[in-house]
């Protein structure tokens, strides 16, 4: 059994999520920003279908990827200074949720259902939630979104319609908030290729441990310049 939530103070330690299945933690709630920031900042997100309540989660261990310690294939490498595709931050970032809510397969379904699109445009803005965009020929073609609260960053999907273009996207982003002193892009569950990246498995409470002096820290919400990836990796 999992508690029904009412109140966004009201989230139970991450510590009491079940195992089966892994880190589902509370239902009930809305997507308001306030009851998102209180999630994240305790490592807690939503992720849940349309014929579902809403969901909590906070898996164990958890997937994390240090922006410093990101790791660049000589073929990414070589696309990135060839600079073929433009990078943009908060540019579009309704079309970059629209396009990571397509499902990925002709008959599959999607959990970026349109109450979690409207919740995050509206983190968007007022200046929490963020996306990076990869566009060619001016062509949106690839790209990623997430929450950044702190010092951390909460990656939550992306997409790609040409090839590496959202590694292209997560290059960036990782640069970007290495420059600007973030410590942390939370990845949430594991898979192959995160892990192909840099990205390591963090015991959840290690990860809660952290996340508790980084998201006390530093940066205020706001937008990004959209030509903040200029000459990110020219200048190395």
């Amino acid at each position: 059994m999992i508690p029904w939530l009412a109140d966004p103070a009201a989230f139970p330690p991450v510590e009491s999520a079940l195992d089966d299945p892994d880190g589902l933690l509370a239902a009930g709630g809305a997507l308001t920003p306030e009851w998102l920031l209180a999630a994240y900042r305790r490592g807690i997100f939503p992720w849940y279908s349309g014929d579902q309540p809403i969901l909590w989660w906070s898996p164990d261990p958890r997937l994390v990827l240090v922006p410093a310690q990101i790791k660049i294939s000589r073929s990414l490498a070589k696309t990135l200074r060839r600079g073929h595709f433009e990078v943009r931050f908060d540019s579009a970032f309704a079309a970059v949720v629209t396009a990571c809510a397509q499902p990925r397969e002709p008959s599959g379904g999607t959990w970026i259902t349109p109450a979690m699109q409207a919740a995050y445009l509206r983190m968007h803005e007022i200046g929490h939630a963020h996306s990076v965009e990869t566009w060619c020929e001016g062509e949106l073609v690839g790209g990623l979104y997430g929450i950044a609260l702190g010092r951390a960053f909460f990656g939550e999907s992306m997409f790609s319609h040409r090839s590496d273009a959202s590694k292209v996207a997560l290059a960036h982003l990782a640069r970007h908030l290495e420059s600007r002193g973030f410590a942390m892009i939370d990845c949430q569950m594991t898979t192959a290729h995160l892990l192909s990246l840099g990205a390591r498995e963090m015991p959840r409470r290690v990860f809660s441990e952290q996340l508790a002096t980084l998201t006390s820290a530093g940066d205020a919400p706001g937008k990004w310049p959209p030509d903040a990836g200029a000459g990110l990796f020219q200048a190395r």
